[in-house]
C-alpha cells in the first residue's frame, strides 16, 4: 500500500476544516457547539509550584495508545460490527474484512494528522502481521515520532500458550516491528490484555521495559520480576474506543464527555499525587471522521489546561523507573 504524502493529507484537512466551519455557521448555536448546553464546570486549579510528580512539574500526564491491528486480524471469526449476526462456520465475512481495511486505508493517516495538529506523540501497539502487510504505514508512524510497541505476532491468544510458545510468539512479533521500523519495542500489550502467568517474566528476559496489561492504578508503578524492577504503565477500558464506541454503547459526543469527566477528576487529584490519564484508540474506530472530531475537541480542551503533558508510554516508563516517588508493588498477579 502506498501512503499519501503528508502535504496531500494537510490539503485534505484544510478543505475539511473549511467545510466544517461553513457548516457550523449555518447550524443553531447549540448544535454547532454542543458544549454550550453542558453544565458549567469548575475552573482548573492552579498548578502547585512544588509538584514533582512528572517532568517539568506537570500536574497531569495523558498517554494515548494507537492500536495498529488492521491487517493482522484472522481471516475468519474476527470481531466486528457484523459479528452479532452469525455466519456459516468457515465462510469468510467479507464486509468485516473491509471494516478492518478502513484502519490502514483511512484511519491511521487521519489520526496521525490529528496528533500532528497538537504536537502529540503517542504509543502505537503494533501487531506484527499487520506491520508486515503495511510496512510503509508502520514506518511512517515511527518517522513521525511515535513509539512502536509490541502487540504480538497476530491475534492468537497468549494466555494458553506454553512458556516456549509464548516466548517465540513475542519474539516473532517484535522482530517484525524492528525489521520494518528500525525500532526495537520496549513495551508490550497482549491481545485483549489476556496475558499468561509467564508473560511478564518472558518480557523481562527479552529486554522489554514495561507492559500495559493492567487496570489497577491511575499511575505507573514498578514490580519485581526475575529479581529486577519492571514497569507497569496501566491501560484503560474506561476511555477505550473499542469498548465504548465499537461496542455500540456510546456516541462520539458521549465518548468525548467521558474523556472530559475522566480528565476533570484526575486533574483535580493531580495537585497532590501522580496521576496518569490513559486513552485507547484503534485504527478502524478512532480513525473515523466523527471520532477524530470528538478527539480533536477534547485535545483542544485538555491541552489548554495548565500543567498538562502528553507522553509516550516508553517515556513514562523510563521516568517512573528513575523517580524515587514511584509506587512499588510487592504483591502482583
Amino acid at each position: 500500500m502506498s501512503t499519501p504524502p503528508l502535504t496531500t493529507r494537510r490539503d485534505f484537512l484544510q478543505k475539511t476544516a473549511l467545510a466544517t466551519t461553513m457548516t457550523a455557521l449555518t447550524l443553531p448555536a447549540a448544535l454547532a457547539h454542543p458544549e454550550a448546553e453542558q453544565p458549567q464546570r469548575a475552573q482548573p486549579l492552579p498548578v502547585p509550584d512544588a509538584a514533582a510528580f512528572w517532568p517539568d512539574g506537570a500536574r497531569l500526564v495523558i498517554s494515548i495508545s494507537m492500536q495498529f491491528e488492521a491487517g493482522g486480524e484472522p481471516e475468519i471469526g474476527a470481531d466486528s460490527p457484523f459479528a452479532a449476526v452469525p455466519m456459516q462456520a468457515g465462510v469468510p465475512d467479507l464486509p468485516a474484512r473491509t471494516w478492518y481495511q478502513y484502519g490502514y486505508q483511512e484511519g491511521i493517516g487521519r489520526m496521525l494528522n490529528l496528533w500532528d495538529e497538537f504536537n502529540i506523540k503517542v504509543t502505537s501497539h503494533m501487531v506484527g502481521s499487520a506491520v508486515r502487510r503495511n510496512p510503509a504505514l508502520a514506518r511512517e508512524i515511527v518517522q513521525r515520532g511515535h513509539e512502536a510497541s509490541g502487540h504480538g505476532l497476530n491475534w492468537q491468544p497468549q494466555y494458553n500458550m506454553t512458556r516456549e510458545q509464548e516466548k517465540e510468539f513475542i519474539l516473532a512479533g517484535a522482530a517484525e516491528l524492528e525489521k520494518v521500523t528500525g525500532q526495537r519495542p520496549v513495551g508490550y500489550n497482549c491481545n485483549f490484555l489476556r496475558r499468561s502467568p509467564n508473560t511478564i517474566s518472558i518480557l523481562q528476559e527479552l529486554g522489554f521495559q514495561y507492559h500495559i496489561d493492567d487496570l489497577s492504578h491511575d499511575e505507573p508503578f514498578s514490580i519485581t520480576v526475575n529479581d529486577k524492577p519492571f514497569m507497569v504503565v496501566p491501560y484503560t477500558v474506561r476511555c477505550n474506543d473499542i469498548l465504548l464506541i465499537e461496542g455500540r454503547h456510546f456516541s462520539t459526543s458521549q465518548f468525548q464527555q467521558q474523556l472530559r469527566d475522566e480528565f476533570t477528576q484526575l486533574y483535580a487529584e493531580g495537585g497532590k499525587r501522580r496521576r496518569l490519564m490513559s486513552i485507547a484508540t484503534h485504527d478502524r474506530i478512532s480513525g473515523t471522521p466523527g471520532m477524530v472530531t470528538a478527539l480533536r475537541e477534547f485535545l483542544a480542551f485538555a491541552s489548554k489546561q495548565p500543567g498538562v503533558r502528553f507522553m509516550r508510554k516508553d517515556a513514562i516508563a523510563r521516568y517512573a523507573a528513575a523517580s524515587p516517588g514511584t509506587r512499588h508493588e510487592t504483591m502482583y498477579i
